[in-house]
């Protein structure tokens, strides 16, 4: 297993590059999305960056609209020493758990790299068994540069699969809510019951197979 180190670093007014310098080089920025819809892949970034090529606008994905991630894709494919995108199935999501699958499309993602890298910072509190050293950052999507860039890899990735699906199972929404349990989703599924790409082992899941007719929880969706 990779050796982890912890490290919670000090708010800034936007990612940088200082933590990646601290790392033994090259160091890629890995993060997820997807880990908590109900229904679709999760998947996983990892990029490493140039600390003579910088993009601008880089932060959290959370932060950015459709629109920033979408056009940022592109500047980062280009620009980055190095990028890698890997997703997990909703049957490796069944079978592993969203945790152990999280990790599985983290390790794709990192060995989808052009240039195998020496050390990875991760977004999170949990120390996931990459090909190299992991150093976990929590907050990091808005704090390291190369994980900010991972994470908009990995949310404009799976918004497209997404989409995608959506048009093979029409009627639940996919394509606006990505598969989160927003209002829409809830009613849908009530009423069209789950699909294949839903994540049956989700409660909400269950308790439409288990005909429970109590309204199933809200959340709020990152589009």
């Amino acid at each position: 297993m990779a050796k982890a180190v912890a490290v919670k670093a000090a708010k800034t007014d936007g990612p940088h590059l200082r933590l990646e310098r601290d790392c033994p080089a090259p160091v890629c920025g890995v993060d997820e999305a997807g880990r908590g819809p109900w229904a679709g892949p999760v998947s996983a970034g990892a990029v490493i960056l140039s600390t003579r090529r910088r993009i601008a606008g880089l932060d959290d994905s959370k932060r950015l609209t459709a629109a920033q991630r979408e056009a940022l894709e592109p500047e980062i494919k280009d620009r980055a020493v190095a990028w890698g995108v890997g997703f997990a199935t909703v049957e490796e999501i069944g079978t592993l758990n969203i945790l152990q699958a999280t990790g599985l499309a983290m390790r794709r993602a990192v060995m989808a790299l052009a240039t195998t890298p020496a050390f990875a910072l991760v977004d999170g509190n949990y120390a996931f068994d990459l090909p190299c050293p992991v150093r976990v950052v929590v907050g990091g999507d808005a704090l390291s540069a190369s994980i900010a860039a991972a994470s908009i890899l990995a949310k404009v990735a799976r918004d497209r699969v997404m989409r995608e699906l959506d048009g093979l199972h029409p009627g639940y929404g996919f394509a606006s809510h990505k598969g989160y349990g927003v209002p829409e989703h809830a009613h849908a599924l009530t009423r069209l019951g789950p699909c294949p790409i839903h994540r049956m082992t989700w409660a909400p899941v269950r308790a439409v197979i288990a005909g429970n007719t109590a309204p199933l929880p809200f959340e709020e969706a990152v589009v």
